[in-house]
């Protein structure tokens, strides 16, 4: 028997909060969004960046990777009306270097494309191609499974020292943004699974050509909209007050009633909005609160900066147009990025580069500065730093053994979000099917 149609209030318009509008209305209920800020997209947003010429072209608050495994994410482009071979750039997968060394994998069926990559990497020697492919054999008899006690480095103590530096160091920074001591070998080897061992095409790497916010969240509020849904923005929700059978939503539009709700924002602003709305006389409902809220509180979180810095003169691309860069404390970046190969193309070029520094410290002139003698020395450019964006709480730790908060709060009251308990890590895949999850729990 169907679920009757229920009213549903979604607090926060990021991608998981945007997901769960979308399947909600395809469940027939009735969709009203709350989004704070007057944007779409939360920490997957897109950025306006005006150049020293006086164009404004629009970034992201910082670099996101989608790969082909992100099953959730490209079905829901298509259903708000987003084609992802026209958004998205495919490009096999790549960890290359700028001197050419390490990793890319040619376009065959998977795992095939995994084993002749492998063998294929440049600046190995033989006896590393054949370690890794040893130990990847021995994880999929394992079923790329292990003790949720496991770190990706203890897992990965027999492999050579280039392997881990070149690559399995960028895959559990690009995937897990967590030090290879203190990442969860299990969620690493999920991860490697659906991105290298399982469906073909799974392990390409899709880079965004428009922002974060057009590529999902605008016309996901578009086609909510469309079908009878309300997306408010700059409206914050103050509190929440469970009123017999229903949830009362207090703020700016004051006094709203709704059957459900679905809390939508990063862990930090979810837990501040249960903690204000503790009520002094329902005890269950407040241990509900409070045990979630001290749930959600031990994750801990890493920052992510992103810096666009303009190529002082015309230059030769980089090819491929995402690059790995050898990291330490005084070169912090994993990652450079070329927007003119991967955006859509500007009349005139931008020469921009985004280099991406996960688990970031520091300041933000100290990191400008490191970048930019990175990308003198690895790079051999010169660069001038435009605009740099730290997220501060970007993702959460995602260390062994870590138990997240659970899509259920309370009576009525849902989260979603990329912290949520799943099986991905802090990834926009993992953001889509919490709310995906959190939409489907309605009753």
């Amino acid at each position: 028997m169907d679920n009757p149609s229920l009213r549903v209030a979604i607090v926060g318009a990021g991608w998981a909060g945007m997901a769960a509008a979308v399947r909600a209305v395809q469940l027939g209920h009735q969709v009203t969004v709350f989004e704070a800020a007057r944007q779409l997209g939360g920490r997957a947003r897109g950025l306006p960046l005006t150049l020293p010429d006086g164009r404004q072209v629009q970034v992201d608050n910082g670099q996101h990777i989608l790969i082909g495994a992100y099953t959730d994410c490209l079905q829901l482009m298509r259903t708000v009306g987003i084609d992802p071979d026209e958004a998205l750039l495919r490009l096999p997968l790549t960890l290359r270097f700028a001197d050419g060394s390490g990793l890319q994998l040619p376009r065959l069926p998977a795992p095939i494309d995994a084993a002749a990559g492998i063998l294929a990497a440049r600046g190995w020697s033989w006896g590393e191609r054949i370690a890794l492919l040893r130990e990847a054999m021995r994880w999929r008899r394992a079923g790329f499974s292990c003790d949720a006690r496991l770190s990706v480095a203890e897992l990965c103590t027999r492999l050579p020292p280039r392997l881990i530096r070149e690559f399995i160091e960028p895959l559990c920074i690009s995937a897990l943004n967590t030090p290879l001591p203190q990442a969860s070998a299990r969620m690493f080897l999920r991860v490697l699974h659906d991105g290298l061992f399982a469906a073909s095409g799974g392990s390409n790497m899709l880079l965004p050509r428009t922002d974060l916010s057009a590529l999902f969240p605008q016309a996901a509020a578009r086609w909510t909209e469309a079908r009878g849904g309300v997306v408010h923005l700059g409206t914050r929700i103050d509190t929440l007050h469970r009123q017999m059978a229903h949830w009362r939503l207090n703020g700016r539009l004051n006094g709203q009633l709704f059957d459900q709700v679905i809390i939508a924002t990063a862990a930090p602003a979810a837990v501040q909005l249960l903690r204000r709305s503790l009520p002094a006389d329902d005890a269950p409902m407040t241990e509900h609160l409070q045990t979630w809220c001290d749930h959600a509180t031990r994750l801990q979180h890493h920052a992510i900066s992103t810096v666009y810095a303009q190529v002082d003169a015309p230059h030769a691309p980089l090819r491929p147009p995402a690059l790995a860069l050898h990291s330490s404390a005084a070169e912090p970046a994993q990652f450079v990025f070329e927007r003119d190969a991967i955006a859509l193309p500007e009349r005139e070029a931008t020469r921009l580069l985004a280099f991406v520094v996960s688990t970031s410290r520091g300041e933000r002139s100290a990191l400008e500065a490191a970048v930019v003698a990175q990308a003198r020395r690895q790079l051999g450019l010169t660069v001038t730093p435009l605009l740099t964006v730290i997220e501060k709480r970007a993702t959460f730790a995602c260390t062994p053994g870590l138990h997240r908060p659970a899509g259920a709060i309370a009576p009525g009251l849902w989260a979603c979000g990329d912290y949520v308990d799943g099986a991905y890590p802090a990834t926009l895949e993992g953001a889509v099917r919490s709310g995906l999850q959190a939409a489907q729990a309605l009753q």
